[in-house]
């Protein structure tokens, strides 16, 4: 709808809701598409093609702001806006519905086979005598967040840098951006590259 509706909340609220709509379409599309590929693991198919997908709507965004926006505060504020959405809100809330249901679940034969008798779970009480919790093993999340901590200090630094030389986090020399844009691009195959070892045992 045009944007003089309702001082623009119409538009916004629909776009709001169509890019939300785009990205569970391209989340579950890459899922389907790591599913026929026997030898990539889940977590593989969820810091490539699930990542990618669900961040080009982020990713265009910021370019517009970035081009309209005489500052880099709207295309850098988004990317770490976004960010803190999905962490703090894509995880959170559906840790906490999970929560709420499994601390009123009495029975459930599944779970019993899967956690009642694992080791590595002696938190929930004796082997045998468990009471029902929301339960996710981490896997190699660890490491993959050890790594993306280091690549994104290493980004924070790279920013920091540009103003300092530049007087801005975008912009600037046409040598200066596309070293800088190697190198972020760098991070991210760097980032990938060792999860992926990590999740296949070699490191």
């Amino acid at each position: 709808p045009p944007t003089d509706f309702c001082g623009g909340w119409i538009c916004f609220f629909v776009s709001l809701f169509m890019i939300g709509g785009v990205t569970c379409l391209i989340g579950d599309m890459a899922n389907l598409f790591g599913c026929v590929l026997p030898f990539m693991e889940n977590e593989i198919t969820a810091i490539t093609f699930v990542a990618l997908g669900t961040s080009l709507p982020d990713t265009f965004a910021s370019r517009t702001a970035a081009i309209q926006d005489p500052y880099a505060d709207a295309s850098v504020g988004n990317v770490t806006g976004s960010n803190s959405v999905n962490v703090f809100l894509g995880l959170g809330l559906p840790w906490l519905f999970a929560s709420i249901y499994w601390a009123g679940t009495t029975s459930n034969d599944e779970w019993t086979a899967r956690y009642q008798q694992d080791p590595e779970l002696s938190w929930l009480g004796p082997e045998g005598a468990r009471g029902y919790a929301y339960v996710v093993k981490a896997g190699s999340l660890a490491f993959s967040v050890a790594v993306f901590t280091c690549c994104a200090v290493s980004c924070i630094a790279i920013l920091a840098l540009r103003r300092k030389l530049h007087g801005g986090e975008l912009g600037g020399p046409k040598v200066s951006k596309f070293l800088t844009t190697g190198f972020l691009i760098f991070l991210w195959f760097l980032y990938v590259l060792m999860s992926i070892l990590n999740i296949k045992g070699a490191i």
